[in-house]
C-alpha cells in the first residue's frame, strides 16, 4: 500500500541512483533498450507502492529516483535488474572546492577513528580529474582517520556528470538479475512450502514473469495459508507484474488414485497429474514452462529415475531451478524472501503414500499404474478452479474469521490434534487426544450437539479439520495461533505450561 501524501509529507526529498545489474550492460543496443524500458516500468511499480509522486529520471546507464519516502531503498532493492541502489547525501556544483568541502562537511565526523577510502568517477569536461578528488577529499577527511583503499570501513564516493556532482557514502545492495517479464511467462507449482516459493524467487530473478497452480489436497485452510506465501512473492518481489494464483480442488483425484493405483507408486503419479494440470493452465495462460521447487533426492518422488518417470505428463519444458540445493540453503534463501515464516506453518499435503513409495520408478511402470484412471479426472478437476489476483488481495481477504477462535467457552470441548509423544509432553487439561488423521477419518461420529475447539502446532491443520466439520455441521473452531495461541491462553487463565 502507498503512502500518503501526510505519510511523507515534510521529509526532506532524497535523490537515489539505481544501477544496472551487469549483466543488462552485456547486452546488445536493442536489447539493452527493452531491458531498460521493462526495469523502469518495474520500478514505477515499486514506487507507486511507497510514494506515487516520486520522480524517475531514465538514462542510459543508470536510473535516478527523488523521493521522500523512508521505505524507498527497501522496495527498490526487490526489484529485478539492479545492482545496487545509493542515496545521495549531496548534490553540489562540479567545482572541485565544492566538492571537497561538502564532502568534509558530510563526512570528517563520520571516518574519525575510522578507515576509509575516497572513490571518485567523472563523466564531462572539468578543470580537475579523478585523482585530484581522491587527494584533495582524502586529505581533507584525513585528520583522525587511517586512508585504506583495499579494505576500508566507510567508502566516500563522488560521481561528477558534466554541471553536477553528487556525493554519497552507502551502496544498498540490489536484487540482480534480469528485469521481470523480459524472458517471458511460466507457470509455477506451489504448494506453499519452503521449496516452491524459492524455487519461483529464483525464476522471477531471471526475468519470468510467473503465474501460480496450486493442487489443493487440504481444503479452505490449506488454501489460505498458500496463499498467504504467495502474495509476499507477489507484493514485494513481483514489480511490473499482475501474478494470479489459480486454485484447483484435487479431493476427487486423490480419491482416484488411492483406489486405482497401487501404494508404491501414489507419489509419482500424483505428481504426474500435477504436471499435466500445471501444463494446462500455463498453456491457457500463455505460459511457455512449468516451475517446480523439486530438489534431487530430497523425498521419493524426486529421485532421478521418479523424476525422468514423472516427467512425459507435463506438455511444456519442466524448470527446476533448486535442483542441486540442500534443505539448509533453500530454508535460507526463504528467510531472505520473507516466506520461511509463512512456509514453516504450511503443512504440505502430498505424502499420500501409507507404506514405502517406489524410488526407482519406470515411465512404463508409472504409465502402467496409472492405466486404470479416469481420463476426465484433469477436465473435471480444471473447472474447480478459482483464481486470485494476488495483488488484489487484501489481508482481510486471507484470514477466515469464522474458523478460528481465541477463547474457549464452558462446555466446549477440546481436542488435541497433535502427535502422541507431543500430547503426553503438554496438552490444555481436559483436552481430548485426537490426532487429525484419525478425527479427519471419524468425525462424523461425534455428538453435534456440544462446541468443539481444535488446536495443532501452528492452527492449519486444526483450521483445515474444523472447516470440514463446519461443512458437516458441527459448531467446531481452531484455536488461533494454535500452540502458541493455546500456551498464551492457558498461562492467562492459571494453568501451568511449559
Amino acid at each position: 500500500m502507498a503512502e500518503t501524501s501526510t505519510g511523507i509529507q515534510g521529509r526532506a526529498e532524497r535523490t537515489y541512483v539505481l544501477r544496472l545489474a551487469a549483466e543488462i550492460a552485456t547486452k546488445s543496443r536493442r536489447t539493452r533498450g527493452q531491458f531498460l524500458q521493462a526495469l523502469a516500468r518495474n520500478v514505477r511499480d515499486a514506487l507507486d507502492q511507497v510514494d506515487p509522486s516520486a520522480v524517475l529520471d531514465e538514462e542510459w546507464s543508470r536510473l535516478l529516483v527523488r523521493s521522500r519516502s523512508p521505505r524507498l531503498p527497501t522496495v527498490l532493492g526487490r526489484v529485478f535488474g539492479l545492482s545496487s541502489v545509493s542515496p545521495y547525501d549531496a548534490v553540489v556544483p562540479a567545482d572541485l572546492a565544492e566538492i571537497v568541502e561538502a564532502g568534509r562537511r558530510l563526512y570528517a565526523d563520520r571516518v574519525k577513528g575510522r578507515r576509509y577510502a575516497v572513490r571518485a568517477r567523472r563523466s564531462g569536461r572539468h578543470s580537475f580529474s579523478s585523482h585530484d578528488i581522491h587527494v584533495e577529499l582524502g586529505a581533507a577527511l584525513n585528520p583522525g582517520a587511517e586512508v585504506n583503499l583495499d579494505d576500508p570501513d566507510i567508502r566516500v564516493e563522488v560521481e561528477v556528470r558534466e554541471s553536477t556532482a553528487y556525493l554519497f557514502a552507502e551502496r544498498i545492495p540490489g536484487a540482480g538479475g534480469l528485469p521481470l517479464g523480459v524472458e517471458g511467462r511460466a507457470v509455477a507449482l506451489i504448494s506453499g512450502g519452503y521449496d516452491s516459493a524459492v524455487a519461483a524467487a529464483l525464476m522471477l530473478k531471471r526475468g519470468v514473469a510467473l503465474d501460480y497452480v496450486f493442487c489443493n489436497l487440504g481444503g479452505e485452510a490449506y488454501e489460505r495459508a498458500v496463499l498467504q506465501v504467495a502474495k509476499v512473492l507477489a507484493d514485494d518481489w513481483s514489480y511490473g507484474t499482475r501474478p494470479r494464483l489459480l486454485a484447483l480442488d484435487f479431493s476427487e483425484i486423490v480419491e482416484a488414485l488411492q483406489r486405482e493405483v497401487r501404494p508404491a507408486y501414489l507419489q509419482v503419479v500424483l505428481k504426474r497429474m500435477m504436471y499435466r494440470v500445471g501444463s494446462r493452465v500455463a498453456e491457457e495462460l500463455g505460459g511457455e514452462a512449468l516451475v517446480t521447487g523439486e530438489a534431487l533426492g530430497q523425498v521419493s518422488s524426486q529421485t532421478l529415475r521418479n523424476l525422468r518417470a514423472i516427467e512425459p505428463a507435463a506438455s511444456l519444458p519442466v524448470f527446476r531451478p533448486l535442483i542441486g540445493f540442500d534443505k539448509e540453503q533453500i530454508i535460507d534463501r526463504a528467510r531472505s524472501l520473507g516466506t520461511a515464516a509463512l512456509s514453516e506453518k504450511v503443512r504440505e499435503y502430498c505424502a499420500i503414500t501409507p507404506g514405502r513409495p517406489v524410488t526407482g520408478a519406470s515411465v512404463a511402470a508409472v504409465d502402467a499404474a496409472e492405466r486404470n484412471l479416469d481420463p476426465k479426472l484433469i477436465s473435471r478437476a480444471m473447472e474447480t478452479v478459482r483464481s486470485h489476483d494476488l495483488r488484489d488481495l487484501a489481508p482481510s481477504d486471507l484470514v477466515s474469521p469464522y474458523l478460528f477462535t481465541s477463547e474457549i467457552p464452558e462446555g466446549t470441548i477440546v481436542l488435541d490434534c497433535r502427535s502422541p509423544a507431543e500430547y503426553r509432553h503438554w496438552h490444555l487439561p481436559g483436552a481430548e487426544h485426537r490426532p487429525e488423521w484419525d478425527l479427519l477419518r471419524s468425525f462424523k461420529a461425534l455428538d453435534r450437539g456440544p462446541t468443539y475447539v481444535l488446536y495443532c502446532a501452528h492452527g492449519i491443520q486444526s483450521a483445515h479439520i474444523a472447516e470440514r466439520m463446519q461443512r458437516e455441521g458441527f459448531e467446531a473452531y481452531s484455536f488461533r495461533e494454535g500452540m502458541r495461541g493455546i500456551l498464551a491462553w492457558a498461562e492467562e487463565k492459571g494453568a501451568r505450561v511449559p
